[in-house]
């Protein structure tokens, strides 16, 4: 995309993607938003409405304020690292995380998990269960990856999106570089932790007992101290900043991208979303766009036939989660705002 005319019509476009951002502010279901654009030619454009925080004290949004991406640490952090280490030859994909976590059920060698593979668990192909309080069984980092990797997990009869898959991601990871993951390079603009001044709140904690700000929502990820399923910050800026390094990378032909684009199953790739009816890109992006949400009230789409990426940012959780936002329906209408002709 090139000149006035192109640059013109992304403007509209997002333009008329900001509207029921704006409303969604003003009739109280989210305390505030960013919405980003950019297209393949790296033009981008950045809005923000309503607060930052709203308790216990105000605080405006603005476009650099950073957020929790929540579930957005899948596809920004450990997916993109854990194909590095398939195309370098350090993993194989298609092997058992026992290649790397030969401790996982090492008790029982017969045990399902460990027949699980990468592969599967970067497209949220294992029977794990979808939701486990890890956090209740305590704060101790190390024995709580240790009750993970031995613990009996209750097998679903079909497979559902879970975070175990990411959190036994993250350690495979930390086994092969020798360090835990928050003390990796979370890549350019992110950061595992952000300024409280100058991030979005969260919920305020019924176990922590504060508002969170700055510091990681994800229960199971602060009691780990750093997992592969969430714990990454971020701002819009660095978000399309990585969405369009995607978008170039699938034009020079990137065998990681190309993964991400290469569906694993009718909702799934490795790692990210693939459009499904009633997914949260909306209904009018292409077949090719890939997208994921975190929980705190993130999300990232890219449609790649299109040449254009998108990220909705709002603290939809702040201050409880116990809320109805509309945000389902708000990233649809956004999405489909943008991919309309």
């Amino acid at each position: 995309m090139g000149g006035g005319d192109a640059s013109d019509h992304l403007e509209g476009r997002f333009e008329r993607a900001f509207e029921p951002v704006a409303e969604a502010v003003e009739a109280g279901r989210i305390p505030g938003a960013v919405l980003g654009l950019v297209d393949a030619a790296g033009t981008r454009m950045l809005r923000a409405a309503g607060h930052a925080q709203t308790v216990p004290t105000k605080r405006a949004m603005a476009v650099d304020s950073w957020f929790d991406l929540a579930s957005l640490t899948k596809v920004i952090f450990t997916t993109p690292r854990i194909l590095a280490y398939a195309q370098a030859g350090r993993i194989d994909l298609d092997a058992p995380l026992i290649s790397v976590l030969p401790d996982l059920r090492q008790y029982d060698a017969g045990a399902w998990e460990r027949r699980v593979t990468f592969r599967e668990c970067l497209g949220h192909q294992t029977p794990f269960p979808a939701v486990e309080p890890i956090y209740t069984y305590g704060r101790d980092p190390g024995l709580l990856q240790a009750f993970i990797l031995q613990r009996e997990w209750r097998r679903l009869e079909k497979p559902v999106y879970s975070d175990i898959n990411f959190i036994l991601l993250g350690f495979a990871m930390e086994r092969l570089e020798g360090r835990r993951l928050r003390m990796f390079d979370a890549g350019p603009g992110f950061a595992f932790s952000a300024p409280p001044e100058n991030c979005a709140a969260t919920e305020d904690c019924t176990w922590r007992h504060r508002i969170l700000c700055g510091e990681v929502h994800d229960d199971n990820c602060s009691a780990l101290e750093g997992a592969g399923h969430a714990g990454l910050f971020g701002t819009a800026d660095a978000i399309l900043g990585f969405a369009h390094d995607l978008m170039r990378g699938d034009a020079e032909g990137n065998a990681a991208v190309s993964l991400m684009r290469t569906p694993l199953s009718e909702k799934r790739t490795h790692g990210w979303e693939r459009p499904y009816e009633g997914w949260s890109g909306g209904a009018l992006c292409s077949a090719g766009t890939i997208g994921h949400t975190g929980f705190t009230g993130t999300g990232l789409w890219i449609d790649f036939e299109h040449g254009r990426a998108w990220t909705l940012l709002t603290n939809r959780i702040h201050p409880t989660r116990h809320f109805d936002s509309g945000i389902a329906t708000l990233r649809q209408m956004v999405g489909d705002r943008i991919s309309q002709a």
